[in-house]
């Protein structure tokens, strides 16, 4: 039997030469892409976990820039005129926040000595709105070394600012040498003046001396602030009288120099 011959043509596979080389090319960098990203995810693993090792406190960056600070070379803007600083040294210190706020601190000390008496006034900024109870900060003044102490009011005393509230460490409400605070709000010139005295033998003394030196308190410059101008301009109508070389008032004992509870001047 006579065989068939076989072809001289290879078999066909189906697959044109061309789209088998791009299939090879697609395959490979597939590859590649997926060796990228697995070196990628490495390094994002790698910094997430130093990132995690780190205690950053961003806050703090911020706060530090809201703090109090002093400022030096600054004509004082307030005066205590007359006051009784017999042997005591004053100091006049201006402070600024950030935030717009200013205070102008008086004290009085003898030399080597802690200060007897310190007279704050305060124009607030937006600071204000996140400060603590006015009453504190003035007992944390008061007594700089003590732990946190209940306060207590102390009556009131007159003066050309109008009523001032006292106040003092209800834990020595029986202690007749106590030191007094003093706070007073004045709001239409956004201003508020606060401090505390140990001057005076007696308690009526130290209120008496309280009311004094607020009296004489008066204002250097206004600096175009005029609210605060008008204010001091009416207050000075309404200053009362203090005996010369002394802290008490000329008058007799009423509600300035009398007990924790006084009585209004004059009738009903």
């Amino acid at each position: 039997m006579r065989s068939i011959p076989a072809s001289r043509h290879p078999r066909q596979t189906g697959i044109h030469p061309a789209l088998q080389s791009f299939a090879d090319e697609c395959g490979a960098l597939a590859v590649r892409l997926l060796a990228y990203a697995g070196v990628l995810g490495l390094i994002a693993i790698g910094t997430v976990r130093v990132f995690d090792g780190l205690d950053l406190d961003f806050a703090a960056v911020p706060s530090a820039r809201k703090d109090w600070a002093i400022v030096d070379r600054v004509q004082p803007a307030f005066a205590v005129s007359q006051f009784d600083s017999s042997g005591k040294t004053a100091s006049y210190e201006v402070r600024r926040h950030p935030d717009g706020g200013r205070k102008d601190v008086l004290g009085w000390a003898a030399a080597g000595e802690r200060r007897v008496a310190e007279l704050e006034l305060y124009r607030p900024g937006g600071e204000a709105a996140h400060a603590g109870p006015p009453a504190d900060e003035i007992a944390g003044r008061m007594d700089p070394e003590g732990s946190l102490r209940e306060i207590a009011g102390e009556g009131i005393v007159d003066s050309k600012f109008g009523p001032v509230a006292l106040l003092g460490f209800a834990d020595r409400q029986g202690d007749g040498q106590r030191c007094l605070g003093f706070l007073k709000n004045l709001d239409s010139a956004n201003l508020r003046i606060s401090g505390w005295s140990c001057q005076g033998d007696s308690l009526p003394a130290r209120r008496a001396a309280i009311a004094c030196t607020l009296n004489r308190l008066v204002l250097l410059a206004a600096r175009n602030d005029a609210p605060l101008a008008e204010l001091f301009a009416r207050a000075e109508l309404k200053r009362g009288a203090c005996a010369a070389g002394s802290a008490l008032p000329a008058m007799s004992a009423d509600w300035v120099t009398g007990a924790q509870n006084p009585l209004l001047r004059g009738s009903l």
